[in-house]
């Protein structure tokens, strides 16, 4: 994912990208845009990690806290498999839920929209039962429930309609209509411990580490291998199924350098982060996690922002501004790519300027405190509705 993102800046920066202008000299700028975001969010810098776990506290409202002394767990390993369903579920619902939705949280009268509103949506479905065969625990997501759920009960569950639309309802509820379907048809990797649920991936990980240690890229890798087959069928290598990975024209490769990957340019945004938020609910049950920087930065729509707004990066035709691009169009590719190679470049600046090292403030807390609120805080501040700077065509399962 690194090679090709920053294959495509440095052709950006040789001026052989088809879509966007690059310049480097706007980069400490916005550098000192997210030095003031961190510094107004998180004066003390006690920064946490980007997850969704972020999202589950909207409000100032500890939500997963506040259910975990009523839940039936009888160890730890119990309430990582739960976190672990809630955290899959939840990430694999976060696609860009559009500027209009909305949905109002009925235990606290508070109206979220976006990703807040879509974690909290999904923790209140989760808490529900609404994901779970069983009526004797509603805390746990279920196989043959994700299997039998219908658009229209997570539209309901949700609050959408044709007066609070929410993007790729449809695409949502498929992906997790697959995911139930691979967790049913894998019980070695999704039953270790219980019947076949999503966080039966907890086990696999404690089999699997190592003195008590897991590596992030190991995460993502286990992500990738046993979840796959949930996504569209897009492009499919070695009996895989790609998912988050799109074709653009990376030139020629050297002779006798080519192989089948040639030509494809992987993301794998969703999948990167819920390997984030898993690293909490494995460290709540004892199992560290080592190279957090080994995952790179999410290329979504506001780190992608901050970079358009802020200047770094430029569309050649500004007409393009107006129109909506699909996923896998060049000039998404192109912008996500620079995403990801530019947040690698941004990281040092940051810490620089907080007088922090790369052990002290990982990628995963620059992104937190960080690039990903201050593309949010610059689109509010540039458009009335706070929305990107690029429309793109979601189908609810990649943005």
């Amino acid at each position: 994912m690194r090679e090709r993102s920053h294959a495509l800046l440095e052709r950006g920066l040789a001026g052989r990208l088809a879509h966007f202008t690059i310049d480097l000299d706007r980069l400490g700028g916005a550098a000192d845009e997210v030095v003031a975001t961190i510094r107004q969010n998180y004066p003390t810098l006690e920064i946490p990690f980007h997850a969704r776990w972020r999202h589950f506290s909207a409000g100032g409202l500890d939500r997963w806290g506040s259910i975990v002394p009523m839940a039936p767990w009888m160890d730890a390993a119990g309430m990582a498999r739960a976190a672990f369903d809630l955290a899959i579920v939840s990430v694999l619902l976060d696609a860009g839920a559009g500027p209009d939705w909305r949905y109002e949280e009925d235990r606290t009268g508070e109206m979220f929209s976006r990703s807040e509103g879509l974690a909290v949506a999904s923790f209140e479905m989760f808490i529900s039962g609404a994901f779970s065969s069983r009526p004797d625990d509603p805390f746990r997501v279920d196989a043959d429930a994700l299997i039998a759920l219908t658009p229209q009960e997570l539209a309901s569950g949700f609050q959408a309609g044709p007066q609070n639309p929410l993007l790729g309802i449809a695409g949502r509820a498929r992906l997790l209509n697959r995911l139930g379907r691979v967790v049913a048809e894998h019980p070695e990797t999704f039953g270790r411990a219980d019947s076949p649920r999503p966080g039966g991936l907890f086990d696999l990980f404690a089999a699997k580490a190592q003195g008590g240690i897991v590596s992030a890229p190991d995460i993502l890798e286990v992500i990738l291998l046993h979840l796959g087959a949930i996504w569209p069928g897009r492009i499919t290598l070695g009996g895989f199924e790609l998912g988050d990975t799109w074709r653009y024209p990376l030139g020629a490769p050297a002779p006798g350098a080519a192989d089948e990957t040639d030509g494809l340019v992987p993301f794998h945004k969703l999948s990167q982060w819920l390997a984030y938020s898993l690293i909490e609910p494995l460290t709540w049950a004892g199992i560290a996690v080592a190279d957090i920087d080994g995952l790179t930065g999410l290329p979504e729509y506001r780190n992608g922002g901050l970079f358009l707004d802020a200047g770094v990066i430029a569309l050649k035709n500004a007409a393009d501004a107006d129109e909506a691009h699909e996923v896998g169009s060049g000039l998404v590719v192109e912008w996500r790519a620079l995403t990801v190679a530019l947040l690698d470049r941004i990281a040092p600046l940051v810490r620089t300027r907080l007088g922090m090292s790369a052990d002290a403030l990982p990628l995963a807390k620059v992104l937190e405190g960080g690039t990903w609120a201050t593309g949010r805080r610059l689109a509010g501040e540039r458009r009335p509705d706070g929305s990107p700077p690029l429309k793109v065509i979601s189908d609810g399962t990649v943005f």
